[in-house]
Formats: C-alpha cells, sequence, structure tokens
C-alpha cells in the first residue's frame, strides 16, 4: 500500500512543484570570453632551483613571477597546489602552521572523493597512514540497526570511502606538492589581500620570523578554512552554527565497530552521534551536541552529560570503550558551522574550500565538495596560457559557480536535510518523519542505494535528492494512513509534508534554484570552453 501510493504521487507532486521554479526562475546563461590562448605544458618554466626544508620548498626566483598564491594549506589549499604545479603553474602556498593538525573532523572520504583524488592524481595520499577502507554506512535507532552499502559494483575494486587522521592525510599532500619545483610552499600568516583598482594583486604576510612582506601574482586562491579573516571582502558569509561536535577516540580489543569498514549513526535523542574508524586500531567518535552552548570541561558537566545522556543509547558493543574514552579525558570540541556559497566576483581572487562553502558535517561530504571544486577549476584553467588580464579571467571563472553546483548543491542540501531529520523533535509530524526515513533506508534496493549513492557523492544529481527526499515523506505518510486512515492520522501526514518541505525548500533556496536545477548544459566542458558553451547557449535561446 504504501510503495503504491509513493509511485502513484511521488512523480506529480514534484512535476507541480518545478514547474513553480521554472515560472520564477529564468535561466540565462554565461558565456566566458574566447580571447585565450591554449597553454601549451610544455612551454610553462619550471623553477630553475628549489629545496625542500622540513616540508617547506623554496624557489630559486621571486615571486614576481608567481602565477597563482595559494592561502592555506589545508586538504583544499595542498591538493589545489599540487594539481596546479602539475599544470606548470607557478604556485606561492602560504600556510599559517605548517605542523601536523589535530583535527577531530575531515576525516571521512566519501568515494566520489576518493574517485577525485584519483582523477587530480593524489590518490597515494591515503596510503601508509593506516587509512581505513569504508564501504557503508550502519543506522541504529530503538534499538533496531540497518546498513547500507556504497553502490560500487561498477567500479575498480579499490573504490570505496577512506577514513583516517586528518593531519597525517593533510601531510601527505603538502610533501606531495613541494615534491614539485614550480611549488613554493611557505610558513606565514596572511593578514590582508591587495587590491589595486578593484582587482586583487596579491596578499601581504607575515613570515614565521615576523618579517613583513607582499606576494604578488595574477591569481590568489583564499583556502584558509572555515576561521576564514579574508572571506568577507570575496563573498557574503552567512554562517550558521546549528550543533557543536564533541570528539572521543576510542580504542576497541579487536578494532572492530559493529559493522565491520562502516560508518555509525546512531539516531540518539537529542541528535546524531558517529562513529568511524580513522585507523586499525582506533575508532573516532562524534557526538552531536545541538546549539553553541556546550557543557562544561573543566568543571565536569561535559563528561556527565555523556555518561548520563549519550552512553545509555550507544551500542552495548561500544558502550564500554566509550565509557572509557570518556574517563581518560581526552575530549575535544568543535562548532559545526554551515555557510552557503555566496560569492562576490572578484578580478584576481577566488574562495574555495570550508572559507568559500560550508555544510553539516554529519554526512561527511566536505573533503569530496573540495577536490570536486579543484577538478572544475583545474579543468577551467589549463586551456589559459595567461591570468593577467583580471577582469577578464573573472568573467571566464563565472563558470565555475555553476559547473561545481551539481556535486555541491548535492552534498550541502543532503548534509543540511539529513541532519534536521535525523534530529530528535518533540513534534509528532517530525517523529514521523525521522521513523520513514530509517524505514525507508531500510527497504533496500533503490530506496537504500539512491541515497546513499548521493551521499557518497558517487551520484551528485540534485533532482534525485528532491525525488528521494520527498519518497521518503510521501513513505511516512502511507506508513500513517495504513490500515485504517482518519482525520488525525491525515492532519499529522499533512504537517509531515508541510516539515519536509520546510526543512529541504530553505536549503534549496539557499544553493540557488537556476544553478541547482538547470546547471546540466555546462556540465560537458571541453579545452574548447568558450566555444562549447557558446553553442549551447544558442541551444538554450
Amino acid at each position: 500500500m504504501a510503495n503504491f501510493m509513493m509511485d502513484k504521487y511521488i512523480v506529480p507532486a514534484f512535476i507541480v512543484s518545478l514547474l513553480g521554479f521554472v515560472v520564477i526562475y529564468i535561466l540565462r546563461p554565461r558565456t566566458p570570453p574566447n580571447n585565450y590562448k591554449k597553454k601549451d605544458p610544455k612551454s610553462a618554466e619550471k623553477c630553475e632551483t628549489h629545496n625542500v626544508i622540513k616540508g617547506v620548498c623554496k624557489s630559486g626566483k621571486g615571486t614576481s613571477d608567481t602565477d597563482v598564491i595559494i592561502v592555506g594549506a589545508g586538504v583544499a589549499g595542498a591538493a589545489l597546489a599540487h594539481t596546479l604545479g602539475k599544470e606548470g603553474r607557478k604556485v606561492h602556498v602560504i600556510e599559517r602552521d605548517l605542523t601536523e593538525p589535530d583535527r577531530i573532523v575531515g576525516e571521512l572520504l566519501q568515494p566520489g572523493g576518493y574517485l577525485k583524488l584519483i582523477e587530480l592524481g593524489l590518490e597515494d595520499c591515503v596510503e601508509d597512514i593506516d587509512a581505513q577502507r569504508v564501504v557503508g554506512y550502519a543506522l541504529f535507532k530503538d534499538g533496531k540497526s540497518t546498513n547500507v552499502s556504497y553502490p560500487l559494483e561498477n567500479f575498480h575494486s579499490d573504490v570505496a570511502g577512506r577514513s583516517f587522521h586528518n593531519g597525517r592525510f593533510i601531510q601527505k599532500m603538502r610533501e606531495k606538492a613541494v615534491t614539485l619545483p614550480n611549488v613554493r610552499l611557505e610558513q606565514g600568516t596572511v593578514t590582508s589581500l591587495i587590491e589595486e583598482n578593484g582587482s586583487i594583486k596579491g596578499v601581504q604576510y607575515k613570515t614565521k620570523a615576523g618579517q613583513e612582506l607582499k606576494a604578488h601574482a595574477p591569481l590568489t586562491v583564499v583556502c584558509d578554512g572555515c576561521f576564514s579573516n579574508l572571506r568577507r571582502s570575496l563573498c557574503d558569509p552567512k554562517v550558521d552554527i546549528p550543533s557543536c561536535f564533541v570528539g572521543l577516540v576510542l580504542e576497541l580489543e579487536n578494532g572492530q565497530l559493529p559493522y565491520p569498514n562502516h560508518g555509525h549513526v546512531i539516531l540518539a535523542d537529542p541528535s546524531p552521534v558517529l562513529f568511524y574508524p580513522i585507523s586499525s586500531t582506533e575508532i573516532r567518535c562524534l557526538v552531536d551536541v545541538p546549539g553553541q552552548k556546550l557543557p562544561s570541561l573543566a568543571n565536569g558537566d561535559m563528561a556527565n552529560y555523556l555518561k548520563t545522556v549519550v552512553a545509555p543509547q550507544v551500542p552495548p558493543e561500544l558502550r564500554d570503550a566509550f565509557l572509557y574514552a570518556i574517563d581518560k579525558g581526552h575530549i575535544k570540541t568543535m562548532p559545526n558551522r554551515s555557510m552557503p556559497a555566496a560569492p562576490y566576483p572578484t578580478p584576481g581572487a577566488l574562495l574555495l574550500g570550508d572559507s568559500f562553502n560550508m555544510r553539516h558535517p554529519l554526512t561527511g561530504g566536505g573533503m569530496t565538495v573540495a577536490l570536486s571544486d579543484i577538478a572544475v577549476l583545474r579543468n577551467l584553467l589549463m586551456p589559459l596560457q595567461d591570468l593577467n588580464d583580471a577582469d577578464e579571467l573573472c568573467k571566464y571563472l563565472e563558470s565555475f559557480y555553476t559547473l561545481r553546483k551539481p556535486v555541491a548543491s548535492t552534498i550541502n542540501t543532503l548534509a543540511g536535510a539529513l541532519y534536521k531529520v535525523f534530529c530528535a523533535s518533540p513534534d509528532q509530524a517530525r517523529r514521523e518523519m525521522r521513523e520513514a526515513c530509517f524505514d525507508y533506508l531500510s527497504l533496500g534496493g533503490t530506496c537504500s542505494t539512491g541515497p546513499i549513492a548521493l551521499l557518497s557523492g558517487l551520484n551528485p544529481n540534485p533532482l534525485s535528492l528532491v525525488l528521494h527526499f520527498f519518497a521518503v515523506a510521501i513513505y511516512g505518510v502511507g506508513r500513517l494512513l495504513v490500515p485504517f486512515p482518519s482525520p488525525k492520522k491525515l492532519w499529522i501526514g499533512a504537517r509531515l509534508i508541510s516539515s519536509a518541505s520546510g526543512i529541504i525548500f530553505p536549503i534549496i533556496k539557499a544553493e540557488g534554484i537556476r544553478q541547482m536545477f538547470f546547471q546540466q548544459h555546462y556540465q560537458h566542458i571541453t579545452e574548447a570552453l568558450p566555444r562549447a558553451l557558446s553553442q549551447i547557449k544558442q541551444k538554450i535561446c
């Protein structure tokens, strides 16, 4: 009955919504200028000398002939440095701290992100760091459990998710970047962007020794993370902090979770708890605490909260290790930020990574989005020989914001929507939606492989995301009305649909409806990008 109702009503309901979008939003494609010469990689000049000392590569030349300045050498910055350096660009990376980072997020790379690592030639960066294969997720709720596997049947056997210590992964990428003679990695703190006549010409920074210097390049890419102090001049940052993560490391005797090689999501009250391996002997636990105010670590309130509220909801197989980790006291916290991408197209500068776009880390999609953005940017810059015309380059790169949308908007929207669905609520309609989501994923077949393909980055399709989201809602209504509908059940069902709409539509609006659902015309980019986009415009118009 429920499956029949879902098949009967989901497509008409979505078509009506989509027609409304078409009426309100008009697609206006933009074409970048076509006056750039194709770059010959063989003609790219290399640095004459270089040396690597303690992770710092110093070019034998000055910075005046630098092609690209990258601010930050985290996942996005280090990956971009290697990618552009491989293309023959002269890259100067300035990173505030070159020691190994110690973070509690950025530890799970989805299969779609791993495919981007392969595309960028960085797949060896997950080797020799005790990274663990991840092949799916296990969900726990009220004593029940189910597991959902990534649809990897059509991929090489090596393709899967990877989980690891974030710092080890970043250090491997930094080390790989500085093996290129035209990549210079320097420790320093960027204090400001250098602006001349509305264009960004470089950065002003302070070296590790305290010396104030300036670096110039035709393109500056800001990848200085979620705490970026440079983003305000390049975008409209609307940062939301819906919750905080409390991080622990569990040490299991056999190193195995209830479902080996799976991420574990406990639909706890008030919000989800995550477990996933970060080495062969360590399990990361992330407890989501709604809001921005956390129990105090200093006076023991946090330990008491974890023991009395969270521990009883942890699966029995993990509970003893969880309590032991609390007693050890190595508890770390981090606010969970979300921020839609709202750039100001600025000649000479571009934002990337968490300084540009953030989503709730529940689904572990941040690195996948960043690596996908780098692949898009690499493809856009590949045919360009000269980056010095800042205004024309800015217009050319405006297509970046559309080309990134399939992956970015799918992962961003799913992260925000799933977090709200997975959180406990006193509202009966929201409780029904949460229960329906768990049962829908337990059905198997398309009901499980469809959503997990979206989450993993293997199927970055916003339309498929919306269809599955409302399929869950309609499935929930069907469960309510079987076997006998009643006025009360009908009312709850109507509120369930309204609640689902209230969850997903604001996220879609923030992501940009036109960019999410009308970007297909831009996806098949070739080296002759301006000509290809011109042909697309003719077809659309």
